[in-house]
C-alpha cells in the first residue's frame, strides 16, 4: 500500500515541487496551505509522515508540531524551512520533530530522511 505524506506549507511552489517529486517516488501526497488546515486533516486521517514549514500564517510549524505530538505522537514530522537557523532546528528536534531540513531541500537528503522516519514509525508500531 502506498504511504501517505502530508505537506503543510504556505508557499504553493514548494507544495507543488514536493508533491511532484514525492509522487514520482510512489507516495500519496496531500497538501495543506497552513497549520490550521493541516491539523484539521491530521485529525481526520492518518499520515505516514508530515512535512511542515516553520513560518506560516495563522499557526507556525512549531505550534503544529506540538499539536501533532499531542494528537498523533507516532507520526513523524519533518520541519522544512528557508528561515531557520541552528537554534530553531535544535528547538524543533527537542520538541519532537524527526528532523529539520533547510529550503530548498537537498532531494537525496529529503528522501532518505522520509524513508528513515517511516522506518522508525514502522518499528514503533511493530513493538506495540
Amino acid at each position: 500500500m502506498a504511504q501517505r505524506i502530508l505537506v503543510i506549507d504556505d508557499e504553493k511552489s514548494i507544495r507543488s515541487a514536493l508533491k511532484e517529486i514525492l509522487s514520482f517516488e510512489g507516495y500519496i501526497i496531500e497538501e495543506a496551505t497552513d497549520g490550521v488546515e493541516g491539523l484539521g486533516m491530521i485529525q481526520e486521517r492518518s499520515y505516514d509522515c508530515i512535512l511542515c514549514d516553520i513560518k506560516m500564517p495563522k499557526m507556525d510549524g512549531l505550534e503544529v508540531l506540538e499539536q501533532v505530538q499531542a494528537l498523533k505522537p507516532d507520526t513523524p514530522l519533518i520541519i522544512i524551512s528557508g528561515h531557520g537557523n541552528i537554534e530553531t532546528a535544535v528547538e524543533a528536534v527537542k520538541k519532537g520533530a524527526f528532523d529539520y531540513i533547510s529550503k530548498p531541500p537537498d532531494l537525496n537528503r529529503l528522501l532518505i530522511t522520509i524513508r528513515n522516519a517511516m522506518d522508525k514509525r514502522s518499528l514503533v508500531e511493530e513493538t506495540k
